[in-house]
This record gives C-alpha cells, structure tokens and sequence, in this order.
C-alpha cells in the first residue's frame, strides 16, 4: 500500500472511469480522499464508486460528462467544484488514441482527436486554473504522453495534441506560481490500457496502470512539475529528442 501524505483531500478525477485514472483513485481512497468522479459511462463510475467506499474513501460523488462536448465544459467544472465545497487536487485523464492513417484521410477523425487530446483539456485546465487562483491552492494534474516529445509519423495526431498540451501545461504553471498552486504535466509510456488495446503491448517497455498510478499518486502529493512514467522514459526520450533529423527520419517507429 502507498502511504497516504495527504489524506483529507478533496480529489476531482476527469475521465475517471479511465484505467490509469481507476488505478489513482484507488490509492486517493487508500488515503482517506473525498473523490468527484467525473466520466460518461455511469455504470463503470458506479461499480468504481462502490470499490472505491470499500477501500476507504472518505466521501464519493459521481457526476456524468461528455468532455466532447467543449461548450458544456464550464459547467462539468462548476458542478464538480460544488460537489464538497471546492477542490484541493484536480486530475485530468481521458484521451482517445486515433488510427493515425485513417485520421490522416478523414478529418473529421482528426478533428475530433485534436478537440479531445487537446481543446478540451485546454479549456477544462482553464477553467479549473481560475477557480484554484481564487483560492489560492491547489494542485492541477493532466495525463499527457511521451508522445509529445517528438512528432513521429506512426501518431502525429495524437502527439501533436499531447505536445501542445504539454506546452499549455508549462504555461499554465508559471502563471499559478505566484498563486501557490502546483501543476502537473504526466508523461507516460506505453501502459497496458484499454486505450493501447490494438497495439503489439509485449516487451519491457510496457508498464501497467498500478505502476504508473503510484508514481502520479507521489508526483501529485509532491507538486512535482513534469513526470516520466516509469522513470526511464525520462532519459529514453532525451535521446529521441537529441537524434539529428537526418537520422530520426530513417527510424521506423
């Protein structure tokens, strides 16, 4: 069992019914947390509502959004923000992974990846950052990916949209600092997740949802501002980053 430093807490979870994000709210309820779990399937937010009380959760609420649906976003945060009178941790875990040739031929595809892998965690930090700035606390947290790090050409959709998050996440922290609010940009790897269900997930590389979730659950706790998860895709990436192109065009993946 993780320890639990700061138990107490109210924790918003966007995109909860999410594997990583399951795997998070079961060390939040570990800790002794109240829990917002916010998601569009009621049945996978309910049977997560019910492990989660037996677990230790402090108090649940769950609340259905559609985080598509960009103009309705205000009011998802309003909602989860008068659930317990405020929030102390806000995390935001949902995304989509596209088929990258079939997106490339069909924009409406691509679109809809771009409005919720980056429009709509954009504007959902936005609207949270405000509300964490009147109070002056708070830590922000969004799932984002390795994939940002460097556009390839087997997901540059997707990481277009996590790397431009990447880039508002950064922005957004040094504008809170003054506030005392902390903001949390986390890059996993691969994970073994509904979202990589497609995928060849054999190998070293792959981690599972519990693994990555322990190191968010410190990362959070800690206010640390960047997290590679597992730690070596932190040096990995480095490396993929500082490949000369000429070089990094001749790579396949």
């Amino acid at each position: 069992m993780v320890s639990s430093p700061s138990s107490g807490r109210t924790v918003a979870i966007f995109g909860a019914a999410s594997d990583i994000a399951m795997a998070v709210a079961r060390l939040c309820a570990q800790a002794g947390d109240l829990l917002v779990l916010v998601g569009r399937d009621d049945a996978a937010l309910s049977a997560l509502a019910a492990d989660l009380a037996e677990r230790g959760a402090a108090r649940i609420a769950v609340q259905k959004a559609d985080f598509g649906q960009v103009a309705a976003l205000p009011g998802v945060v309003q909602a989860a923000w008068e659930r317990f009178d405020g929030i102390d941790v806000a995390l935001i875990a949902y995304a989509i992974q596209p088929d990258q040739p079939a997106a490339e031929q069909n924009p409406a595809a691509a679109e809809a990846a771009l409005i919720v892998n980056f429009v709509s965690p954009a504007l959902l930090l936005g609207e949270i950052a405000r509300r964490c700035k009147a109070q002056g606390s708070g830590t922000i947290a969004a799932i984002t990916s390795v994939a940002g790090d460097r556009g390839r050409k087997s997901n540059y959709i997707y990481g277009a949209a996590k790397g431009g998050l990447h880039r508002f996440l950064e922005g957004l922290r040094h504008s809170l600092h003054a506030a005392g609010v902390s903001v949390v940009d986390i890059r996993p790897g691969f994970v073994v997740t509904k979202l990589t269900a497609h995928l060849d997930r054999r190998g070293v590389l792959w981690a599972t949802p519990d693994r990555v979730a322990k190191d968010i659950f410190e990362a959070i706790a800690s206010g640390r501002p960047v997290l590679y998860t597992p730690w070596f895709w932190q040096p990995i990436m480095v490396a993929v980053r500082g490949l000369p192109r000429w070089v990094f065009h001749r790579t396949s993946f």
